[in-house]
Protein backbone atom coordinates (compact mmCIF):
# COMPACT_ATOMS: atom_id res chain seq x y z
CA UNK A 1 0.00 0.00 0.00
CA UNK A 2 1.25 3.16 -0.72
CA UNK A 3 1.13 6.46 1.55
CA UNK A 4 -0.57 9.26 -0.90
CA UNK A 5 -1.91 13.00 0.90
CA UNK A 6 -5.22 13.49 -0.74
CA UNK A 7 -5.96 17.54 -1.39
CA UNK A 8 -7.93 17.53 1.60
CA UNK A 9 -4.96 16.45 3.35
CA UNK A 10 -2.46 19.00 1.87
CA UNK A 11 -5.06 21.63 2.68
CA UNK A 12 -5.22 20.36 6.08
CA UNK A 13 -1.61 20.95 6.29
CA UNK A 14 -1.87 24.42 4.73
CA UNK A 15 -4.20 25.07 7.46
CA UNK A 16 -1.90 23.65 10.19
CA UNK A 17 1.34 25.23 8.85
CA UNK A 18 -0.52 29.07 8.65
CA UNK A 19 -1.76 28.49 12.53
CA UNK A 20 1.49 27.79 13.88
CA UNK A 21 3.81 30.40 11.59
CA UNK A 22 0.93 32.86 13.44
CA UNK A 23 1.06 30.95 16.76
CA UNK A 24 4.31 29.82 17.76
CA UNK A 25 6.16 30.84 20.87
CA UNK A 26 8.68 33.50 19.75
CA UNK A 27 10.15 33.13 23.63
CA UNK A 28 12.70 29.80 23.95
CA UNK A 29 11.94 27.40 26.68
CA UNK A 30 13.78 27.21 30.03
CA UNK A 31 16.40 24.85 30.61
CA UNK A 32 15.15 24.09 33.46
CA UNK A 33 13.63 24.97 36.56
CA UNK A 34 9.89 25.97 37.18
CA UNK A 35 10.02 28.37 34.16
CA UNK A 36 9.44 24.61 32.00
CA UNK A 37 6.28 23.87 33.56
CA UNK A 38 4.68 27.18 33.37
CA UNK A 39 5.78 27.48 29.90
CA UNK A 40 4.66 24.03 28.54
CA UNK A 41 0.79 24.16 30.16
CA UNK A 42 0.95 27.87 28.12
CA UNK A 43 1.38 26.15 25.07
CA UNK A 44 -0.95 23.59 25.72
CA UNK A 45 -3.54 25.70 26.58
CA UNK A 46 -2.73 27.94 23.47
CA UNK A 47 -3.33 24.43 21.24
CA UNK A 48 -6.44 24.05 23.25
CA UNK A 49 -7.93 27.67 22.13
CA UNK A 50 -6.73 26.85 18.71
CA UNK A 51 -8.79 23.90 18.57
CA UNK A 52 -5.39 21.38 18.18
CA UNK A 53 -6.31 19.73 21.78
CA UNK A 54 -5.61 16.37 21.69
CA UNK A 55 -4.98 15.67 18.30
CA UNK A 56 -5.15 11.56 18.50
CA UNK A 57 -7.97 11.67 21.37
CA UNK A 58 -11.73 11.06 20.21
CA UNK A 59 -13.83 13.86 19.64
CA UNK A 60 -16.15 12.90 22.31
CA UNK A 61 -13.87 13.52 25.05
CA UNK A 62 -12.31 16.64 23.81
CA UNK A 63 -9.61 15.76 21.22
CA UNK A 64 -9.48 16.62 17.90
CA UNK A 65 -10.25 13.00 16.30
CA UNK A 66 -7.41 13.31 13.79
CA UNK A 67 -7.34 10.75 11.58
CA UNK A 68 -3.79 8.60 11.26
CA UNK A 69 -2.39 10.66 7.98
CA UNK A 70 -3.83 13.86 9.70
CA UNK A 71 -1.59 13.03 12.68
CA UNK A 72 1.04 12.13 10.56
CA UNK A 73 0.78 16.10 9.08
CA UNK A 74 0.51 17.54 11.97
CA UNK A 75 3.69 16.32 13.69
CA UNK A 76 5.39 16.99 10.57
CA UNK A 77 4.60 20.83 10.54
CA UNK A 78 5.32 20.98 14.17
CA UNK A 79 8.35 19.96 13.94
CA UNK A 80 9.20 22.24 10.82
CA UNK A 81 7.84 25.17 12.78
CA UNK A 82 10.32 24.74 15.44
CA UNK A 83 7.51 24.80 18.11
CA UNK A 84 8.25 23.66 21.68
CA UNK A 85 9.64 20.14 21.47
CA UNK A 86 6.39 18.19 22.42
CA UNK A 87 8.09 14.64 23.44
CA UNK A 88 10.13 16.70 26.12
CA UNK A 89 7.00 18.69 27.13
CA UNK A 90 5.55 18.68 30.31
CA UNK A 91 2.60 17.75 29.47
CA UNK A 92 3.56 14.57 27.31
CA UNK A 93 2.63 12.33 29.64
CA UNK A 94 -0.87 13.24 30.42
CA UNK A 95 -1.62 13.66 26.34
CA UNK A 96 -0.33 10.33 25.52
CA UNK A 97 -0.38 7.78 28.39
CA UNK A 98 -2.49 9.09 31.65
CA UNK A 99 -5.06 10.25 29.25
CA UNK A 100 -5.68 7.82 26.71
CA UNK A 101 -5.63 4.85 29.75
CA UNK A 102 -8.14 7.12 30.94
CA UNK A 103 -10.22 7.12 27.61
CA UNK A 104 -10.54 3.26 27.58
CA UNK A 105 -10.49 2.66 31.11
CA UNK A 106 -11.69 4.80 33.56
CA UNK A 107 -15.59 5.52 35.19
CA UNK A 108 -17.02 8.57 33.22
CA UNK A 109 -16.50 10.29 36.62
CA UNK A 110 -12.72 9.76 36.38
CA UNK A 111 -12.98 11.08 32.62
CA UNK A 112 -15.17 14.03 33.90
CA UNK A 113 -12.38 15.09 36.63
CA UNK A 114 -9.29 14.95 34.49
CA UNK A 115 -9.58 14.55 30.59
CA UNK A 116 -10.29 18.33 30.60
CA UNK A 117 -7.50 19.87 32.65
CA UNK A 118 -5.33 17.83 30.50
CA UNK A 119 -6.15 19.31 27.37
CA UNK A 120 -6.78 22.40 29.09
CA UNK A 121 -2.97 22.48 29.96
CA UNK A 122 -4.18 22.79 33.58
CA UNK A 123 -2.23 19.70 34.94
CA UNK A 124 0.98 18.06 34.61
CA UNK A 125 1.40 14.08 34.75
CA UNK A 126 4.10 11.82 35.36
CA UNK A 127 4.78 8.30 35.04
CA UNK A 128 5.33 5.50 38.02
CA UNK A 129 6.42 2.18 36.42
CA UNK A 130 9.98 1.76 36.21
CA UNK A 131 11.69 0.51 39.59
CA UNK A 132 15.00 -0.08 40.57
CA UNK A 133 15.35 -3.36 39.67
CA UNK A 134 12.21 -3.50 37.25
CA UNK A 135 12.66 -1.08 34.65
CA UNK A 136 12.35 -2.73 31.12
CA UNK A 137 11.01 -5.77 33.18
CA UNK A 138 7.36 -4.11 33.70
CA UNK A 139 5.56 -7.33 35.06
CA UNK A 140 8.81 -7.44 37.85
CA UNK A 141 7.56 -4.21 39.93
CA UNK A 142 7.30 -4.74 43.46
CA UNK A 143 5.87 -1.59 45.25
CA UNK A 144 2.81 -2.84 47.06
CA UNK A 145 -0.43 -1.07 47.45
CA UNK A 146 -2.60 -3.02 50.62
CA UNK A 147 -6.37 -2.61 50.46
CA UNK A 148 -7.17 -1.10 54.03
CA UNK A 149 -10.97 0.09 54.07
CA UNK A 150 -11.91 2.85 51.44
CA UNK A 151 -8.00 2.85 50.74
CA UNK A 152 -5.17 1.58 49.09
CA UNK A 153 -1.76 1.94 51.31
CA UNK A 154 1.39 2.15 49.07
CA UNK A 155 4.69 1.87 50.10
CA UNK A 156 7.65 1.36 47.51
CA UNK A 157 9.54 3.18 45.47
CA UNK A 158 9.80 4.43 41.55
CA UNK A 159 12.82 5.65 39.12
CA UNK A 160 13.24 7.51 35.95
CA UNK A 161 9.97 9.22 36.44
CA UNK A 162 10.23 12.04 34.01
CA UNK A 163 8.61 15.32 35.37
CA UNK A 164 7.78 14.20 38.57
CA UNK A 165 9.07 17.38 40.69
CA UNK A 166 6.09 19.05 38.45
CA UNK A 167 3.81 16.55 38.31
CA UNK A 168 -0.26 17.35 40.25
CA UNK A 169 -0.91 13.59 39.22
CA UNK A 170 1.28 10.09 38.40
CA UNK A 171 -0.35 6.82 36.51
CA UNK A 172 0.63 4.61 39.23
CA UNK A 173 1.15 0.63 38.78
CA UNK A 174 1.61 -1.23 42.23
CA UNK A 175 1.56 -4.99 43.12
CA UNK A 176 -1.34 -5.50 45.11
CA UNK A 177 -1.52 -9.29 45.08
CA UNK A 178 1.64 -10.56 45.67
CA UNK A 179 0.58 -13.92 45.36
CA UNK A 180 -0.46 -14.06 41.80
CA UNK A 181 1.13 -14.20 38.92
CA UNK A 182 3.71 -11.47 37.45
CA UNK A 183 1.00 -9.92 35.50
CA UNK A 184 -2.15 -10.79 37.03
CA UNK A 185 -1.18 -9.10 40.57
CA UNK A 186 -1.12 -5.29 39.43
CA UNK A 187 -3.42 -2.52 39.54
CA UNK A 188 -3.10 0.78 38.08
CA UNK A 189 -3.87 3.84 39.99
CA UNK A 190 -4.59 7.86 39.71
CA UNK A 191 -2.15 8.66 42.22
CA UNK A 192 -2.16 12.36 43.65
CA UNK A 193 0.98 13.55 43.69
CA UNK A 194 0.66 15.87 47.02
CA UNK A 195 -0.54 13.34 49.31
CA UNK A 196 1.48 13.13 52.26
CA UNK A 197 4.21 10.27 52.27
CA UNK A 198 5.09 11.34 48.54
CA UNK A 199 8.89 11.95 48.78
CA UNK A 200 10.18 13.05 45.03
CA UNK A 201 14.21 13.48 44.32
CA UNK A 202 14.99 14.41 41.33
CA UNK A 203 18.68 13.27 39.99
CA UNK A 204 20.77 14.95 38.22
CA UNK A 205 21.91 13.40 34.95
CA UNK A 206 25.60 13.27 32.79
CA UNK A 207 24.07 16.93 31.29
CA UNK A 208 23.51 18.37 34.97
CA UNK A 209 20.02 18.69 34.24
CA UNK A 210 17.18 16.96 37.04
CA UNK A 211 15.28 15.43 34.03
CA UNK A 212 14.03 12.68 36.11
CA UNK A 213 13.38 12.01 39.57
CA UNK A 214 13.67 8.59 42.39
CA UNK A 215 9.90 8.99 44.16
CA UNK A 216 9.23 7.46 47.62
CA UNK A 217 5.84 6.25 49.01
CA UNK A 218 6.20 6.06 52.81
CA UNK A 219 2.18 4.62 53.42
CA UNK A 220 0.87 6.54 51.28
CA UNK A 221 -2.96 6.80 51.58
CA UNK A 222 -4.90 6.54 47.82
CA UNK A 223 -8.54 6.14 47.60
CA UNK A 224 -10.05 3.15 45.90
CA UNK A 225 -11.52 5.43 43.65
CA UNK A 226 -8.88 6.27 41.96
CA UNK A 227 -8.19 3.07 41.03
CA UNK A 228 -8.40 2.70 37.36
CA UNK A 229 -9.88 -0.20 35.87
CA UNK A 230 -10.27 -2.65 38.67
CA UNK A 231 -7.90 -4.12 41.25
CA UNK A 232 -5.72 -6.71 39.15
CA UNK A 233 -6.15 -5.51 36.20
CA UNK A 234 -3.36 -2.73 35.86
CA UNK A 235 -1.01 -5.13 33.63
CA UNK A 236 -4.05 -5.28 31.05
CA UNK A 237 -5.07 -1.22 31.72
CA UNK A 238 -1.22 -0.30 30.96
CA UNK A 239 -0.96 -2.59 27.76
CA UNK A 240 -4.62 -0.79 26.52
CA UNK A 241 -2.33 2.92 26.23
CA UNK A 242 -0.29 1.48 23.36
CA UNK A 243 -3.36 1.19 21.23
CA UNK A 244 -3.02 5.04 20.87
CA UNK A 245 0.13 5.02 19.60
CA UNK A 246 0.74 4.69 16.44
CA UNK A 247 4.11 6.05 15.40
CA UNK A 248 3.15 9.59 14.44
CA UNK A 249 4.80 11.38 17.25
CA UNK A 250 8.10 10.08 16.44
CA UNK A 251 8.34 12.02 13.54
CA UNK A 252 8.92 15.01 14.96
CA UNK A 253 12.27 13.86 16.65
CA UNK A 254 12.98 12.81 12.97
CA UNK A 255 12.86 15.82 11.53
CA UNK A 256 14.66 17.59 14.14
CA UNK A 257 17.58 15.03 13.38
CA UNK A 258 17.48 15.53 9.70
CA UNK A 259 17.91 19.50 10.90
CA UNK A 260 20.67 18.57 13.42
CA UNK A 261 22.75 16.60 10.48
CA UNK A 262 22.27 20.21 8.53
CA UNK A 263 23.66 21.72 11.47
CA UNK A 264 26.24 19.67 11.62
CA UNK A 265 27.72 20.67 8.41
CA UNK A 266 27.69 23.77 8.63
CA UNK A 267 29.83 22.87 12.08
CA UNK A 268 31.99 21.13 10.17
CA UNK A 269 32.86 23.69 7.38
CA UNK A 270 32.86 26.18 10.24
CA UNK A 271 35.26 24.85 12.81
CA UNK A 272 38.92 25.23 12.61
CA UNK A 273 41.36 22.77 13.80
CA UNK A 274 44.69 23.67 15.13
CA UNK A 275 46.49 23.25 11.78
CA UNK A 276 44.01 25.30 9.97
CA UNK A 277 41.91 22.83 8.52
CA UNK A 278 38.67 21.90 8.65
CA UNK A 279 37.01 19.11 9.51
CA UNK A 280 34.69 19.10 6.48
CA UNK A 281 37.97 18.42 4.55
CA UNK A 282 38.59 14.96 5.70
CA UNK A 283 37.11 12.16 3.28
CA UNK A 284 36.23 9.97 5.83
CA UNK A 285 33.97 12.63 7.57
CA UNK A 286 32.60 13.85 4.62
CA UNK A 287 31.10 9.95 4.16
CA UNK A 288 30.18 9.53 8.06
CA UNK A 289 28.03 13.01 7.24
CA UNK A 290 26.81 11.67 4.21
CA UNK A 291 26.02 8.08 5.88
CA UNK A 292 24.06 9.81 8.60
CA UNK A 293 21.96 11.57 6.15
CA UNK A 294 21.28 8.32 4.47
CA UNK A 295 20.34 7.09 7.30
CA UNK A 296 17.88 9.50 8.27
CA UNK A 297 16.03 9.76 5.01
CA UNK A 298 15.98 5.93 5.11
CA UNK A 299 13.80 6.11 8.98
CA UNK A 300 11.50 8.52 7.50
CA UNK A 301 10.82 5.77 5.07
CA UNK A 302 10.44 2.81 7.24
CA UNK A 303 7.96 5.58 9.24
CA UNK A 304 5.91 6.37 6.42
CA UNK A 305 5.59 2.58 5.46
CA UNK A 306 4.65 1.89 9.19
CA UNK A 307 1.93 4.56 9.14
CA UNK A 308 1.28 3.30 5.20
CA UNK A 309 0.61 -0.12 7.02
CA UNK A 310 -1.29 0.71 10.04
CA UNK A 311 -3.87 1.96 7.85
CA UNK A 312 -5.14 -0.83 7.24
CA UNK A 313 -4.47 -2.94 10.37
CA UNK A 314 -6.09 -1.83 13.89
CA UNK A 315 -2.82 -2.83 15.97
CA UNK A 316 0.55 -1.55 15.51
CA UNK A 317 3.31 -4.50 14.83
CA UNK A 318 6.78 -5.12 16.00
CA UNK A 319 7.49 -2.23 12.66
CA UNK A 320 7.51 0.61 15.90
CA UNK A 321 10.38 -1.26 18.20
CA UNK A 322 12.19 -0.99 14.40
CA UNK A 323 11.60 1.77 14.20
CA UNK A 324 12.63 3.29 17.83
CA UNK A 325 16.05 1.26 17.91
CA UNK A 326 16.97 3.04 14.68
CA UNK A 327 16.50 6.05 15.67
CA UNK A 328 17.92 5.49 19.30
CA UNK A 329 21.06 4.35 17.40
CA UNK A 330 21.30 6.96 14.91
CA UNK A 331 20.77 9.90 17.83
CA UNK A 332 24.19 8.60 19.48
CA UNK A 333 25.45 8.44 15.95
CA UNK A 334 24.81 11.95 15.05
CA UNK A 335 25.83 13.66 18.34
CA UNK A 336 29.16 11.35 18.07
CA UNK A 337 29.85 12.95 15.21
CA UNK A 338 29.41 16.25 16.46
CA UNK A 339 31.33 15.94 19.13
CA UNK A 340 34.47 14.57 16.88
CA UNK A 341 33.69 17.89 14.51
CA UNK A 342 34.15 19.93 17.72
CA UNK A 343 37.41 18.11 19.08
CA UNK A 344 38.96 19.76 22.19
CA UNK A 345 35.88 22.22 22.63
CA UNK A 346 33.73 19.20 23.76
CA UNK A 347 35.90 19.39 26.62
CA UNK A 348 34.16 22.53 27.83
CA UNK A 349 30.41 22.09 28.41
CA UNK A 350 28.95 23.84 31.72
CA UNK A 351 25.96 22.45 33.41
CA UNK A 352 23.28 25.35 31.47
CA UNK A 353 24.94 25.25 28.08
CA UNK A 354 21.75 24.18 25.47
CA UNK A 355 23.83 22.96 22.57
CA UNK A 356 26.10 19.66 21.06
CA UNK A 357 27.38 18.50 24.43
CA UNK A 358 24.23 18.76 26.19
CA UNK A 359 22.70 16.58 23.34
CA UNK A 360 25.58 14.24 22.69
CA UNK A 361 25.52 13.35 26.62
CA UNK A 362 21.79 13.26 26.81
CA UNK A 363 22.03 11.10 23.74
CA UNK A 364 22.56 8.38 25.95
CA UNK A 365 19.56 7.90 27.11
CA UNK A 366 17.69 7.46 23.52
CA UNK A 367 18.41 3.68 23.92
CA UNK A 368 17.38 3.52 27.40
CA UNK A 369 14.02 5.22 27.77
CA UNK A 370 10.67 4.02 26.36
CA UNK A 371 12.03 0.49 26.55
CA UNK A 372 15.81 -0.58 26.04
CA UNK A 373 16.79 -1.13 22.31
CA UNK A 374 17.43 -5.16 24.21
CA UNK A 375 13.75 -5.05 25.08
CA UNK A 376 13.32 -3.73 21.55
CA UNK A 377 15.32 -6.34 19.92
CA UNK A 378 13.43 -8.85 21.68
CA UNK A 379 9.89 -8.05 20.49
CA UNK A 380 11.35 -7.43 16.33
CA UNK A 381 12.57 -11.34 17.07
CA UNK A 382 10.55 -12.77 18.46
CA UNK A 383 6.95 -10.95 16.70
CA UNK A 384 8.70 -9.70 13.42
CA UNK A 385 10.74 -12.74 12.81
CA UNK A 386 8.92 -15.12 14.37
CA UNK A 387 12.08 -16.24 16.85
CA UNK A 388 11.97 -18.77 20.02
CA UNK A 389 11.46 -16.10 23.45
CA UNK A 390 14.74 -15.65 24.94
CA UNK A 391 14.50 -17.29 28.57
Amino acid sequence: MKLRFSEEDEAFRARVRAWLSQNAPEIRRPAEGPGVRAYDLAWQRKLYDGGWAGIHWPTEYGGQGLSLLQQLIWHEEHALAATPDMLSSRTFVGLNHGGPTLIINASEEQKRQHLPRILRGEVVWCQGFSEPGAGSDLAGIRTRGRIEGDYLIVNGQKIWTSFAQDADYQELLVRTDPDASKHAGLTWIICDMTLPGITVRPIRLLTGRPDFCEVFYDDVKIPLENVVGGIGRGWTVAMSTLAFERGTAMTEKQIQLSRTIDRLIVLAKETRRADGTHPIDDPLLRARLAKVRAKATALRHMTYLNISRLLSKAQPGPEGSMIKVTLAQLTQEIYRLGMDIMGADGLLYENGDDGWVHDYLYSYAASIGGGTNEIQNEIIAEKGLGLPRMR
